[in-house]
């Protein structure tokens, strides 16, 4: 026995990495090697024995300082790996080199345990299982989801799919800009994941036209049975005709019946909690830490 080995980023074998990745029974597209190369600005490695299970350490360093941080597009990370219990999410944790001063990072689903040296704070997420019939599923949203649907179709609104992601990106980016910290590197860097998996056929657009303007707009990823709602872009105008219901609608209705969950990536906002929920969405927590080691006269500081 190895047991957990801290790796620097130069000595990880990535292609066992991603292999943990593949088989893991919580893993997520964030996950991947080449994921976490293009979104992360650095990142090292806890890895069991012989990459039985994995954890990304994702970190940037200021003033001096080395600390662990969520990259953008990247709802969770954590540990990943086959048959965790808390001892080991536990020791994964301990086993964070104290370098690491301060942490503030989301753990995936399956690391979802109270933990004996560690205080966690729980997050939300909503998925909807896709393998019902589109009706059931239909069935299943509320009835102002429905109204806003037909609304959209009775304007003659057309769906679109498929198309260049600098769409989605020039909308998410415009519209994101009072109440995100997104900035335009993040957007270049999402675009390249974008096109490593649509030459995969693991990603698509989705887009909510009317008179060729687009009013909804998102990507979709596909990795692990799941398929991420990861880059939203929607125009104030559409919110009036129910843009991005239709277009949720439209994903739906290509991919029930499918061994498929749409993910809808959070949220922990009440306004967007209630929205996935209307789509008979159902909860999956997670959980989140912080932790600061930093010197006392640095915590003053960031007070």
């Amino acid at each position: 026995m190895e047991g957990i080995r801290y790796i620097t980023h130069r000595d990880i074998h990535k292609e066992k990495w991603d292999t943990c990745i593949d088989n893991a029974a919580n893993g997520l597209v964030y996950g991947y090697s080449f994921y976490l190369d293009t979104m992360a600005k650095h990142w090292d490695a806890l890895v069991l024995n012989d990459y039985e299970a994995v954890m990304p350490l994702t970190w940037n360093k200021k003033y001096g300082i080395h600390y662990l941080y969520q990259p953008p597009f990247s709802a969770s990370l954590g540990i990943f790996g086959n048959h965790l219990s808390s001892t080991i999410v536990n020791d994964f944790l301990l086993a964070i080199p104290k370098k690491f001063s301060y942490w503030d990072i989301y753990l995936n689903h399956g690391n979802y345990f109270q933990l004996p040296n560690f205080s966690l704070y729980e997050r939300m997420n909503y998925i909807l299982p896709l393998h019902s019939s589109y009706e059931n599923i239909y069935n299943g949203y509320r009835k102002n989801i429905q109204r806003n649907i037909k609304k959209c179709e009775q304007l003659h609104c057309i769906i679109k799919k498929d198309f260049a992601v600098d769409e989605v990106i020039a909308l998410s980016n415009e519209q994101s800009k009072s109440f995100s910290r997104l900035t335009g590197d993040d957007f270049d860097r999402v675009k390249k994941i974008y096109a490593l998996l649509h030459q995969h056929k693991q990603a698509v657009t989705y887009g909510v036209y009317s008179n060729n303007a687009l009013l909804a707009s998102a990507a979709f990823f596909f990795s692990h049975g799941r398929a991420y709602y990861i880059l939203v872009g929607n125009h104030p105008d559409g919110k009036t005709i129910g843009a991005s219901h239709a277009l949720i609608d439209a994903f739906i209705k290509d991919h029930a019946g499918q061994n498929l969950i749409l993910d809808f990536e959070g949220s922990d906002v009440a306004n967007l909690a209630f929205f996935y929920s209307s789509f008979a969405a159902v909860e999956e927590r997670y959980t989140g830490i912080k932790l600061n080691r930093l010197p006392a006269i640095v915590k003053w500081l960031k007070q």
